[in-house]
This record gives C-alpha cells, structure tokens and sequence, in this order.
C-alpha cells in the first residue's frame, strides 16, 4: 500500500511476543517474512514472568505485589512451565531470562527483543542471549513444555 502511494513503507513491527504469548506465530511472523520486515517485540520476559522471579511466590515490591495488573498471566498453570523452563535453563548453564530471550532470537524475523531491564546486570545477562543458540533437542522439550505435554517434565 506504501509504495503505491510513493510513501517508505514500514521497516518494522512491535508486537508483543514471548514464551507464554505466541498469537504473532500464525500470521504476524509469515507477513513480516514475506515482506523482508523485522520485529521488535517488547514484552519478551513476559513482566518479569520468564525470568523466573515468581517461581516461588510473589515477592515483596514486585510488579505483581504491588498491582493486579500480571494477575492474568501469572497463573499456576504459567509458573508450571517456567518452572519446568527453568530447570531446563539451569541444565544448559544459562539463565531463564537466558533462555527465553535465546529462543526469541532464534527466528530470522525478530530484529530485537525489548526486555525492560531495571538493574545493569540483568542488562549484561540478558545480552548474552544473544550469543546462544539453542539446538533442534532443546527447542523439542521447550516446545513440550510450553504445549503442556504429559512427558514435559520427565525429559
């Protein structure tokens, strides 16, 4: 539509994108890939969710002690999964923001994945994301684990 009307045409989407949130893989990701756009998604640690904060609990001063607005993804069934992820993370020696990043930037389309750091040090671990690949065997038990698979836990 852009070109036809001589404007530049969009170089790059911002959808919202992560383990727990994936609705951008059906139809968002092949019209980006078809069009040579890239992606960059925020909420890629899911407000804290995917680096494993909740685990045990919500802990004091968190974003979801000191507002209901997480109420709606952290569920039990979610802090299942990042459970089960994160010992998957800790079998590979990364971290579970590590890891979620890791496999965001896995797909050619994603260009950069905003992460909402609050400390520098989670700024350097999360930049090491980006230097781990993740291989077809650990992409299979993420994939177990997200898809809720009987067998998710054994593996």
């Amino acid at each position: 539509m852009a070109r036809g009307i001589n404007a530049y045409p969009p170089q790059v989407e911002q959808p919202r994108y992560n383990m727990l949130d994936r609705r951008i893989e059906q139809e968002v990701i092949p019209v980006v890939n078809r069009h040579g756009l890239g992606l960059t998604v925020f909420s890629s640690l899911a407000q804290g969710i995917l680096t494993g904060k909740y685990n045990a609990g919500i802990p004091a001063g968190s974003r979801a002690a000191i507002s209901n607005w997480l109420d709606r993804e952290l569920t039990d069934e979610n802090i299942a999964k990042v459970r089960k992820l994160s010992k998957l993370a800790a079998e590979l020696g990364i971290t579970m923001s590590q890891l979620a990043l890791a496999w965001i930037l896995r797909l050619p389309e994603i260009s950069s994945a905003i992460t909402g750091a609050t400390r520098p040090e989670h700024v350097l671990s999360n930049i090491e994301a980006a230097n781990i690949g993740l291989d077809a065997d650990v992409l299979a038990r993420i994939e177990k684990i997200l898809a809720n698979a009987p067998d998710a836990d054994r593996q």
